[in-house]
């Protein structure tokens, strides 16, 4: 009856980690009897993810990584719903809520996909084997052999005392790391730009619209390509006014894309490059304002009271270190077209 209705409420996909999800909190209660006590009794007992926080928390999310932490809480949301239906799990388990979440994030943040990681229907909890930490360089990769036993080999020299590190995910991608996992990897080359009102249609996702590929780099401030692509085809050439003697402009720049014609590409995007950069320009300042303003909520707040909100602030400041890298050399290049360098965020 729960399975049934957690898919019924929109959780089919989480039903394999609803089952796993069952069994821990059946090992919790036979506590000392069950054989896999030593391994439940070092599992982490504070997380600093997106079902932890307070609702406080939420306000100070930007608006990305708060639509993966309401995602990640709506699936916490939904196991609360149905372990009611659940007979093998005591009463008293079943109303502790912090039990609940615990069970939760161990489920969530330690389980392997049996097929090449990308099967999530088929999962597993493996003791001892989830206790490789991610890294945007990794060591190991595990794997399972046909009879689901769990295989864990190095992909190159690993010095003595050196990390044997995994990856969690996309490692441009620090904002699903700190709503899932929680914690903000700093190693993490790039982030996404935090375009938000670009449509998701299919000839948008052809020019590159995808989290994965859509970056800013935190280092040097570069913008992906796809970012640029995108930008001066559905921003910029959609609201180009219509001229007979240049025909659709924008029609002719996607062409180009498909065809693999760099060379007309890099030619229009010459010669709108001033009209892309103050577009970003104007997304970048807006963002720097509003995580200032998310920082000035936080301010006063009792770190005891909300402990995620420093890891929270860490992020956003992370992020802000990007963008602040991305506008100067944007108004660099409006300098050199003769521009004005765009707004003052932060100031």
């Amino acid at each position: 009856d729960a399975v049934n209705q957690l898919g019924r409420i929109g959780g089919g996909s989480s039903v394999p980690k609803f089952y796993l999800f069952i069994k821990m909190l059946m090992e919790y209660e036979n506590q000392e009897n069950s054989p896999f006590y030593p391994w439940l009794d070092s599992l982490p007992r504070l997380y600093f993810n997106a079902v932890s926080m307070t609702d406080f928390c939420y306000e100070c999310l930007p608006p990305l990584v708060f639509n993966l932490s309401r995602t990640e809480k709506v699936k916490f949301d939904n196991f609360l719903q149905v372990i009611k239906k659940v007979d093998v799990v005591s009463d008293y388990v079943k109303s502790n809520e912090e039990v609940l979440k615990w069970a939760f994030n161990s489920v969530y943040t330690r389980t392997y996909c049996h097929k090449d990681g990308q099967n999530e229907d088929d999962v597993a909890l493996t003791p001892f084997a989830d206790y490789f930490n991610h890294g945007t360089d990794t060591e190991v990769e595990v794997c399972f052999d046909e009879e689901g036993n769990c295989m864990a080999y190095t992909t190159t020299d690993v010095a003595a005392n050196s990390p044997l590190r995994i990856s969690y995910g996309c490692p441009t991608n620090p904002s699903f790391l700190f709503a899932r996992y929680g914690f903000l990897d700093q190693t993490c080359p790039a982030t996404f730009c935090k375009m938000m009102d670009i449509p998701r249609t299919p000839e948008n996702v052809n020019m590159g619209m995808d989290f994965s590929k859509m970056l800013f780099y935190h280092d040097t401030g570069d913008i992906s390509q796809e970012v640029l692509d995108l930008v001066l085809y559905a921003k910029v050439l959609t609201n180009l006014k219509y001229d007979p003697n240049r025909g659709d402009v924008k029609r002719q720049f996607y062409d180009a894309h498909m065809q693999g014609d760099e060379a007309t590409k890099a030619m229009m995007h010459e010669q709108f490059r001033p009209e892309v950069v103050k577009e970003i320009l104007n997304h970048v300042d807006t963002f720097l304002k509003l995580l200032d303003s998310l920082e000035r909520k936080s301010e006063g707040k009792d770190a005891a009271t909300h402990p995620r909100l420093p890891l929270i602030l860490e992020h956003n400041q992370f992020v802000k270190e990007t963008f602040w890298k991305v506008k100067s050399n944007l108004e660099g290049v409006l300098q050199q077209y003769g521009g004005d360098g765009g707004g003052d965020a932060g100031g």
